[in-house]
């Protein structure tokens, strides 16, 4: 293990394009998505043991779920939940995360990585992060670790690099979710890589970077910063948060500094951002179906069709490609892939009387 490295996992976020399942009660790290007895954030805690202390393994969260990780990480200290006091998206998150690291260790390696992936292949996992806090130790350059593409997948961004014969290969471009016909191209050039969210630096270099390109929100953070550990903490927090802007990190540091790297791998990754990812990894019949609960299906395939209630049979004719699922006390019938409706579903609940009640 790395004497100087830190682990920061992003739990933050509220899983809308996976609701109803993901609720704001309980968002989609906080659950056994996998069904394998062990939720998101365990499984991805679990992974980065190998490589890092557990004390010094940090979980950013919004502060109305910080129980949640505490019942499910119980071997965190309250000084590894960093919990934020409002929703701010990655650069935030991150900035946070990195001011609390500075203040034990100015010569921190760290690693953010989402707390809600799916990751196979595990030694390559560890074995490219390894490599990759290796070159950040110098405390110079923001690596990002990107996944060789295995089809023109138009729901991920893409990192496109120049051409290297070295582990970590200078960044070109960033580009959001393309469409098919340019994720095509992507693919056949061979220079573009999947952006898995999983970032490596120093502790220096991050704080630079922030400062350089989110200078405001550096300067909010470094005032807080002397209130960490104190009683005034959570009230300098608050006051941080009010005066950021809500940016992610991509866009507020990584597109704009010259000092950008890559790591090409080819472990097995997926972000689970929609019902079509969990379709894509999970078990299913032949016809393509995954099915789980009581349900009766016929005559209908590509599809997900779940219920979750003991005392009620689900029965399904005649589908192709749709969610039926049962969730608590919403029921959802509509086309897996359309996970651009899902941000339309929650909004338009929303906005009806007393449907707070079903977010």
């Amino acid at each position: 293990m790395k004497k100087n490295l830190y682990v920061v996992l992003m739990a933050g976020g509220v899983g809308v394009r996976f609701w109803p399942y993901s609720r704001n009660e309980k968002p989609k790290q906080f659950l056994d998505v996998l069904g394998i007895g062990k939720t998101l954030l365990q499984t991805t805690y679990e992974r980065f043991l190998p490589l890092c202390a557990p004390e010094r393994i940090y979980v950013v969260t919004h502060e109305e779920h910080a129980h949640l990780v505490r019942d499910q990480l119980p071997d965190l200290s309250d000084e590894q939940i960093i919990a934020e006091p409002m929703r701010k998206n990655t650069a935030a998150c991150i900035a946070y995360a990195s001011y609390r690291i500075r203040q034990h260790n100015q010569d921190a390696v760290i690693i953010a990585s989402p707390a809600d992936h799916l990751i196979m292949k595990e030694n390559e996992f560890q074995h490219v992060l390894t490599r990759a806090v290796d070159q950040a130790s110098d405390q110079e350059k923001l690596i990002t670790l990107g996944i060789t593409p295995s089809r023109p997948e138009t729901g991920y961004g893409y990192i496109q690099f120049l051409p290297d014969k070295k582990f970590i290969k200078k960044v070109k471009t960033f580009t959001e979710k393309p469409q098919l016909a340019l994720a095509k191209k992507f693919l056949e050039s061979g220079d573009f890589v999947w952006n898995s969210g999983i970032f490596v630096w120093g502790v220096k270099a991050i704080i630079q970077a922030l400062e350089a390109h989110l200078p405001e929100m550096a300067e909010a953070f470094e005032e807080c910063s002397k209130a960490f550990g104190t009683a005034d903490e959570r009230k300098a927090v608050a006051e941080a948060y009010a005066q950021c802007k809500s940016i992610s990190i991509d866009y507020g540091v990584m597109e704009k500094a010259t000092n950008v790297y890559v790591c090409q791998a080819a472990f097995t990754w997926s972000d689970l951002g929609s019902w079509a990812s969990i379709h894509d990894i999970s078990a299913k019949d032949k016809e393509n179906n995954m099915i789980s609960g009581r349900v009766l299906v016929y005559d209908s395939r590509n599809s997900i069709i779940r219920t979750s209630s003991e005392d009620k049979l689900l029965v399904v004719q005649g589908l192709n490609g749709y969610l039926v699922g049962e969730f608590g006390n919403v029921i959802i019938v509509c086309e897996k892939d359309r996970e651009d409706l899902f941000r339309q579903f929650v909004n338009d609940v929303k906005a009806i009387k007393g449907g707070g009640e079903f977010l």
